[in-house]
């Protein structure tokens, strides 16, 4: 690769963890300046400062087999799906300019020829009168810089409000909480009427008149999925990575009320207090120890809570796993 040159990627795969993945490579293993568009499956991508559990209704995104990925970037969660189109841009450091402002002239060029008349928005936003289309990140490695972006092309909002919004979970937590805009989508501003595919094919135009097609080869495929599977498809990256958070929880079943307070310390459960009125055959302070380690996942904690009816008589390991992500 010419390290003065400008290429240009087109995405290759709809797999969240992959094309952050493939991120993470482009930024670390190559010289030059890439500009790469792609478009993920739905998924809700975390900051990497955040707390997932703060940020995420871990239930429904389970539930809607929605993937859930912490990416390398600061700020908030988003929700991306196959209507939002995701752009990258991979550069030599320059800590002179505003890189947010000076990378999504591009974009901003883009929509103009579209007859969109977007604006570049306070920290790190595009908008369109006002309401948010385009949210942005960066990060730096060495001397090379990342900035990727979402457009809001035509996401279903419903799904991303769902996704976004934790149940009733009282949460604390050094996390870095999202800051929720006002948003809208693209589609609703243009002047001709397109398809996302056609979108995302005119982006891919509009760039590619600008810069040299590049391909992912075989050797960079091969570290990207080393990079998915060892990383960005993991428990450890995508949950247990997060800050520690106190979190408490409470409901009223037909045995008794049962509250729950619990930490998450490196994605597993520790302090496991359980209180209420119900009734016990044995000591409940034997479940609580029971269940410090166990991965904040639903079916660990589930497996791990076979024979729950002796701590809280009447209780099933099904909803009294489902109270800690309620």
């Amino acid at each position: 690769m010419d390290k003065d040159k400008v290429y240009f990627i087109k995405g290759i795969s709809n797999d969240p963890y992959f094309n952050l993945a493939s991120e993470e490579f482009l930024l670390r293993r190559t010289d030059g300046y890439f500009i790469y568009i792609w478009i993920n499956a739905p998924a809700v991508i975390v900051g990497i400062n955040q707390n997932t559990a703060e940020e995420v209704n871990l239930d429904y995104t389970e539930s809607h087999g929605i993937k859930v990925v912490r990416r390398q970037t600061g700020g908030g969660a988003v929700y991306h799906d196959l209507n939002n189109v995701c752009y990258t841009i991979i550069a030599e450091y320059d800590g002179e300019r505003d890189n947010y402002r000076y990378f999504t002239e591009g974009i901003i060029g883009y929509l103009k020829t579209l007859g969109i008349n977007a604006e570049f928005s306070g920290r790190n936003d595009v908008v369109i009168d006002g309401m948010k289309i385009s949210g942005n990140a960066q990060c730096v490695y060495k001397n090379r810089i990342m900035h990727h972006g979402t457009l809001l092309f035509d996401t279903d909002m419903s799904v991303l409000t769902s996704a976004l919004k934790p149940h009733k979970l009282k949460i604390e937590s050094k996390g870095i909480k999202s800051a929720r805009a006002r948003v809208t989508n693209i589609k609703n501003h243009l002047v001709k009427e397109l398809t996302a595919t056609q979108f995302y094919d005119g982006l891919a135009d509009y760039f590619s008149a600008q810069a040299e097609r590049y391909e992912f080869t075989a050797e960079d495929i091969a570290e990207i999925e080393k990079l998915r599977t060892e990383k960005y498809s993991t428990f450890a990256w995508n949950i247990g990575m997060s800050p520690t958070a106190k979190i408490s929880a409470e409901e009223k079943f037909p045995y008794g009320l049962v509250k729950v307070n619990f930490d998450i310390e490196g994605g597993a459960l520790q302090n496991v207090s359980f209180t209420g009125d119900f009734f016990s055959l044995k000591e409940v302070s034997a479940l609580n120890h029971a269940l410090n380690g166990v991965l904040y996942k639903k079916e660990e904690l589930t497996a791990a809570l076979n024979g729950v009816e002796k701590f809280i008589i009447g209780a099933k390991p099904e909803e009294i796993a489902e109270l800690f992500f309620k």
